[in-house]
């Protein structure tokens, strides 16, 4: 009896935000390889056709649209041209972040906690919200979807400097939780991969500080940072039928950081 393949992607559409780097490229790479076509999107639209070339140019598919997840007119408008492409999502990964302040909450000022919120909380539940309902349409044949949330171990254990970032993290797991729960029923999968400390230009202000960087080595059973190729598997893995059964959990990939 031949035996279904569990991480085949054909036919599916991946959106995936944050994708024209780091964690998210690596994502949309390992998603169009295992046969399914990336939405690759971040704010810049040049960054993100780079990586859909090389996508493509290694024999996958791929499309660039640029947004900015923070501005919810932007979302809209992102789903809106997917709408014009016919390119229903089966996938999303929300993976775009940011974390525009690193020193004490106290010393936070309002734009950057609201630009904070803004993208990492709102920005999550807009597209959540929009992606949704195209995957539990009417008509669509019942093919429901997965959505992964790409938190942190800051959900779990607010870091020294990354306060509002943190408490970000950790709303982005109780809506892994509600979601899951309301879209459940209708064949929608919802989840959260908690990655550790990764080098990404992202994690930068952490990475290249000697001082900050050996402290954190420390705290880590494996003892080094962890690369985004080392992080993606998780995610396209929830994406996949192999996790059909999966929802509402999130998962550490931390080399033990929370162990």
């Amino acid at each position: 009896m031949t035996q279904p393949d569990l991480f085949d992607l054909a036919g599916k559409t991946a959106l995936v935000t944050g994708a024209s780097r780091g964690i998210g490229e690596a994502v949309a790479r390992l998603l169009a390889g295992w046969g399914a076509h990336v939405v690759i999107s971040s704010r810049q639209l040049d960054a993100c056709e780079q990586v859909a070339a090389s996508i493509r140019a290694d024999g996958g598919a791929a499309t660039a649209i640029a947004a900015h997840i923070g501005e919810p007119e932007a979302i809209e408008a992102l789903f809106a041209a997917l709408d014009a492409r016919d390119l229903v999502p089966d996938i999303l990964v929300n993976n775009a972040a940011t974390n525009p302040h690193f020193g004490p909450m106290c010393e936070q000022s309002l734009a950057s906690f609201e630009k904070t919120v803004d993208v990492n909380l709102r920005g999550y539940f807009w597209m959540t919200v929009q992606a949704a309902q195209r995957m539990t349409r009417v008509g669509r044949g019942g093919r429901g979807g997965a959505i992964v949330n790409v938190a942190s171990v800051n959900a779990r254990r607010s870091a020294p400097g990354q306060g509002v970032y943190s408490m970000t993290k950790a709303g982005i797991v109780s809506l892994t939780e509600g979601f899951a729960k309301e879209l459940g029923p209708q064949g929608v999968r919802v989840n959260a991969v908690l990655p550790g400390l990764t080098d990404t230009k992202f994690a930068g202000a952490l990475t290249s500080n000697e001082k900050i960087l050996k402290t954190m080595l420390q705290l880590i059973p494996l003892g080094r940072v962890a690369q985004p190729d080392e992080i993606a598997p998780m995610i396209a893995f929830l994406c996949t039928p192999a996790a059909g059964y999966v929802t509402g959990a999130a998962f550490t990939v931390d080399g033990g950081y929370l162990a």
